[in-house]
C-alpha cells in the first residue's frame, strides 16, 4: 500500500487526527468499544467511508478502517456476514442489486422503508436517508440554457424542436430496462420517431466522455450522475426530474443490527451527518478528489470541521 505524506499510515487507513465537535464521546462507552467500517472503492464512497471513520473515532470507538473494498457485492458481503459493523449504502443499489427487485421506487421515503424492512431479515438496520441522491439525471451545458428556452425541467425537452432533442449517453443507460427508452416514454417522447427523438439524435460514449461531449455541445443533454464532481467542474446544469422517473438512490448509514443493539447511540451520531449530505455538498467533495487531486481522508476531515462535527486535534 502507498504511504501518506507523513509516512506513518497506509493511505487506505489514514485519517487526520481530530478532536470532538458536535459529535462527542458517547457517555459510558467501554474503553475497548470497537467498530469495523467499510466502503466501496469509488471516490464518493471513499469520502463517505472516511467521514464514518472520523465520526466513530470522535464518538469514542476504536475503528478498523476497511474502506476501499473493490466492488459493491464484496462490500455488502462484509456487512451480511458480520465482518463489518457499518457503511454508507444507496437505497436503489440495495433494492435492485442486492435484493433483486426489477424496478426501483422513486419516492425516497417509500424506497427507504421498503429496503429497511427487507434488510432487517439480513441482520442489517438502515439509518435515516440523507438528501444526497446519487441517481441518473440529464444535464445541459449552462451557456445553452437560455437558448433552450431557459430549460430547467426534463418535461420541457418535449417542447423543443426535434433538432434540439440531442442526447449523449453511455451504453448501459442506453440499454437498461429502466434507462433511456422508458425515460423518454415517461416524458411523452418516442425513440426513433420523426416527431420524437430520431436515432441520429443519440450519441453513445464512454461514461467519462459523456460529460466532456455535453460540455462541448456535441449534444444538448448528457446523462450524468447527480453527485459527480465534473458537473461543477464543467459548469453543467442538472435538469429536474419533474415526473420522478429515476429511482431513489439516496445514501443512508447502514449498521449491523447486533452492533446497533449494543451501541444504540450510533444512530444519533450518524443522524447528525445525514442531513448535511446533499447533492451539492457531495459534488463539491467529489470535485476536490477527482479534479483537484486531494486525498479523500483530508476532504472528509475538512468538510466535517467546516460543519462543526469535529475539530482539528489540539
Amino acid at each position: 500500500m502507498a504511504a501518506t505524506g507523513c509516512g506513518l499510515e497506509p493511505a487506505s487507513s489514514y485519517v487526520p487526527p481530530a478532536g470532538q465537535g458536535s459529535i462527542k464521546p458517547i457517555e459510558g462507552l467501554p474503553q475497548n468499544a470497537s467498530l469495523v467500517i467499510t466502503s466501496k472503492n469509488f471516490t464518493e464512497q471513499l469520502i463517505l467511508g472516511k467521514i464514518a471513520v472520523l465520526a466513530a473515532q470522535a464518538a469514542g470507538f476504536k475503528v478498523s478502517d476497511m474502506s476501499n473494498v473493490p466492488g459493491s457485492q464484496p462490500a455488502r458481503k462484509l456487512m451480511t456476514t458480520g465482518q463489518a459493523d457499518m457503511m454508507w449504502e444507496y437505497l436503489g443499489s440495495a433494492w435492485i442489486s442486492y435484493m433483486g427487485h426489477a424496478e426501483g421506487i422513486p419516492d425516497k421515503q417509500k424506497q427507504w422503508q421498503a429496503v429497511h424492512d427487507e434488510d432487517l431479515g439480513n441482520g442489517i438496520t438502515w439509518g435515516e436517508p440523507a438528501p444526497l441522491n446519487n441517481t441518473y439525471a440529464l444535464a445541459v451545458r449552462s451557456e445553452a440554457v437560455e437558448q433552450l428556452g431557459n430549460i430547467s425541467k426534463m418535461s420541457q425537452i418535449a417542447d423543443l424542436p426535434v433538432s434540439e432533442r440531442t442526447f449523449c449517453l453511455e451504453s448501459e443507460f442506453n440499454s437498461r430496462p429502466d434507462g433511456f427508452n422508458p425515460m423518454l416514454k415517461a416524458y411523452g417522447l418516442t425513440r426513433g420517431a420523426a416527431d420524437g427523438v430520431p436515432d441520429e439524435n443519440i450519441g453513445i460514449f464512454d461514461t467519462g466522455a459523456v460529460y466532456s461531449a455535453t460540455d462541448q455541445g456535441v449534444c444538448n443533454f448528457g446523462e450524468v450522475f447527480t453527485t459527480d464532481g465534473r458537473i461543477d467542474a464543467l459548469d453543467l446544469t442538472v435538469l429536474e426530474d419533474d415526473r420522478h422517473f429515476f429511482p431513489a438512490y439516496n445514501v443512508a448509514p447502514v449498521f449491523l443490527t447486533a452492533t446497533l443493539e449494543k451501541y444504540p447511540q450510533l444512530q444519533d451520531v450518524f443522524a447528525q451527518i445525514s442531513p448535511l449530505l446533499t447533492d451539492e455538498s457531495m459534488r463539491a467533495l467529489n470535485y476536490k478528489v477527482d479534479v483537484a487531486g486531494e486525498e479523500p481522508a483530508d476532504v472528509a476531515f475538512n468538510w466535517m470541521v467546516s460543519e462543526g462535527l469535529i475539530t482539528p486535534a489540539p
